[in-house]
């Protein structure tokens, strides 16, 4: 397993590698959003459905810029999205034109998080936009809470990880549809 830092990471995400790094509560896997073949290697090593979409993560809402249409939501809706970022937030927003169907898969909208995590906020200020961020766990197994929770079978198949302790969360972020405000993912 190749030991990353932010810096080393970089190289890694720009051909198209997945990683693994801490989040808020859980281990993360991530690559390039942009990336058709970066995405569904990660998709794939999740045995994950495209079709589910997965969660972007931000230093701060300008990396979302086109690919989100925070303009479409209600001044008032906007500004709940926008009062609760950096944080263990994730919101539903209206996809914009530079959101591709390998990351919203069949939904009209797209996961996003402007994360508070050091690590995560770093790594996305040091990448220039967001990065795919979704569970280091094969679907239907618990998420891993520790990198010694990693699972062995996945870890092999990483270009790499960056070493680090999760923001201390018990629970993975909550969900919510930024329209409503209701909660999709407690």
């Amino acid at each position: 397993m190749n030991e990353l830092t932010v810096d080393t990471a970089l190289p890694a995400l720009r051909a198209g590698g997945v990683i693994a790094y801490p989040t808020e509560a859980v281990w993360g896997l991530g690559c390039d959003p942009a990336h058709e073949a970066a995405v569904m290697k990660l998709l794939q090593l999740k045995q994950r459905p495209v079709e589910k979409g997965v969660i972007l993560v931000a230093a701060d809402p300008a990396q979302l810029d086109g690919w989100v249409r925070m303009e479409a939501l209600p001044l008032d809706r906007q500004g709940a999205v926008l009062a609760s970022w950096p944080g263990a937030n994730t919101w539903i927003l209206p996809a914009g034109e530079r959101a591709p169907r390998w990351i919203t898969g069949e939904h009209s909208g797209i996961a996003v998080r402007i994360s508070a995590h050091p690590l995560v906020a770093a790594l996305c200020r040091a990448w220039g936009g967001p990065l795919v961020s979704t569970s280091a766990n094969l679907a239907g197994e618990p998420p891993a809470r520790t990198r010694a929770e990693l699972d062995p079978r996945l870890l092999a198949l990483l270009d790499g990880l960056i070493d680090g302790q999760t923001g201390g969360l018990a629970q993975p972020t909550p969900i919510r549809d930024a329209l409503s405000g209701q909660v999709l993912r407690s």
